[in-house]
């Protein structure tokens, strides 16, 4: 499913073939157009053709750049838009101090105001933001407390820095981008991309503006979002797939609209990896896990109502051909499972496939013996989280259950170490930007003592 969450093809550009532009849309695999106002006017034209086309959404809302032209009557007309059942977001607002087509104090009154009436109405709100990071996370701190699981609204056409991305993230906003992270020069915004959680990314056209890379110099049409969808895959290291999926959740999760992700998943496909979900229980409840409050993995929903046997785990993986690898994963600790493990990774390898173990180094007091050498012959690779270069930090950023403190870290270095001895392939990774965390000191520790594969993976990028 491809989403352009950032049109305004109700605009002089589409008079002569507008109807034309939305079937290329449908033909390219469009499932979503959203239509954003800039000013009363085109809000009402965006209604009207969110009206007219089943698959297609309005926003209502004043352009910084337009903010000085309001009167008394321009928030009664958004109030009544806002209404309207395909009228789903408030925007485009925010600040624009590029071209200051408004005074800067009449923009910062104008977005003041109209959050505030996104809020009374609980509507999401789309931002609009140039040259105005500072003034743009002051104001909307006024409104939204740091909230991670919030849904905020979306930064559109994003074009800020990682300060402003992170910012954006803890008031639970998404980030939006369009056909300039396709742009030649456009390095640094790449590298921003790369670090947007997945379930925080959206991508757009903001068409007629910014036509992506290969159509570049024409006018743009929601059915080029295909090219920002494209790119931003690449940079993340996944598939078009993954990030189709991952932001057909998120549209659902902002406004309601398409198919929440079904709980209950054993199996996932992420890249050209299967990973295998056996349980959500853990003898660990790290400060960066997700899996109790939000178990969600690039579009899948890894809640489980019972675990799965061993025959369903098998069941639920079509062929290990093809794939590179099975993971046993998920959002549990998989050795709490030990004898599934065994059962199913034995039938992987026996039909020609490539076995990982996702752990988080636990095993081998969990089942209160050496479990690494029931393992040899059916884990190709494990990879073992560290997350930290001490035993006291370990506990206080993993928060081992209470009859593990206080020494299961030291367990994880020997069962790494061990690992060694009957698993072909060993890495030990740390979840990056935690506190206390000494990064070089615990890729230190895994080259010198270890001398296994070192991976850092940043803090709220998960899958």
């Amino acid at each position: 499913m491809i989403i352009d969450t950032h049109a305004h093809i109700d605009g002089a550009d589409y008079d002569e073939d507008r109807e034309a532009v939305i079937e290329r849309a449908r033909e390219n695999g469009v499932k979503y157009i959203v239509n954003v106002g800039c000013d009363v006017e085109s809000s009402y034209r965006s209604m009207e053709l969110a009206e007219q086309y089943d698959f297609m959404y309005a926003t209502a809302g004043v352009h910084p750049h337009d903010v000085k032209s309001i009167d008394a009557n321009t928030y009664a007309h958004l109030r009544q838009l806002l209404l309207h059942p395909k009228v789903i977001a408030l925007g485009e607002i925010g600040l624009d101090f590029f071209k200051n087509y408004s005074p800067q104090d009449v923009q910062r009154a104008h977005f003041r105001n109209q959050i505030q009436m996104a809020r009374e109405m609980n509507k999401p709100i789309i931002i609009h933001c140039r040259d105005a990071n500072e003034n743009t996370i002051a104001i909307l701190s006024e409104f939204y407390p740091k909230e991670p699981n919030a849904r905020s609204g979306i930064f559109h056409c994003f074009s800020g820095d990682q300060k402003l991305a992170d910012k954006a993230l803890e008031m639970g906003f998404y980030i939006s981008f369009s056909g300039s992270v396709t742009f030649k020069k456009a390095d640094n915004l790449r590298a921003v991309a790369k670090t947007i959680p997945a379930d925080r990314l959206f991508a757009e056209t903001d068409c007629p503006y910014l036509t992506p890379v290969p159509h570049r110099g024409k006018r743009n049409e929601p059915a080029y979002v295909n090219f920002t969808v494209e790119k931003l895959a690449e940079i993340r290291g996944l598939k078009i797939d993954d990030v189709q999926r991952t932001m057909a959740l998120n549209f659902f999760e902002l406004f309601g609209i398409g198919e929440n992700a079904s709980t209950g998943t054993i199996s996932y496909k992420i890249r050209n990896s299967l990973y295998l979900n056996l349980t959500q229980r853990c003898t660990a409840d790290c400060v960066f896990c997700t899996r109790l409050t939000k178990p969600v993995v690039q579009g899948y929903n890894l809640a489980l109502q019972r675990e799965p046997s061993a025959q369903e785990v098998w069941e639920s993986i079509d062929d290990v051909k093809n794939y590179a690898e099975v993971v046993f994963c998920g959002f549990g600790e998989p050795t709490l499972r030990l004898d599934v493990i065994k059962e199913v990774a034995r039938k992987i390898k026996d039909g020609g496939g490539r076995v990982r173990l996702n752990t988080n180094g636990h095993g081998n007091v969990i089942n209160k013996r050496n479990i690494l050498p029931e393992l040899s012959g059916l884990i190709d690779e494990i990879s073992v989280s560290l997350n930290a270069d001490t035993s006291e930090t370990y506990d206080e950023i993993c928060q081992p259950l209470p009859m593990l403190k206080n020494g299961i870290y030291e367990k994880i270095k020997e069962f790494i170490a061990e690992a060694k001895k009957y698993i072909p392939e060993v890495q030990a990774t740390i979840v990056t930007h935690q506190k206390d965390v000494d990064e070089t000191k615990c890729e230190t520790i895994v080259n010198e003592k270890f001398g296994v594969k070192y991976r850092a993976r940043r803090y709220n990028i998960v899958g």
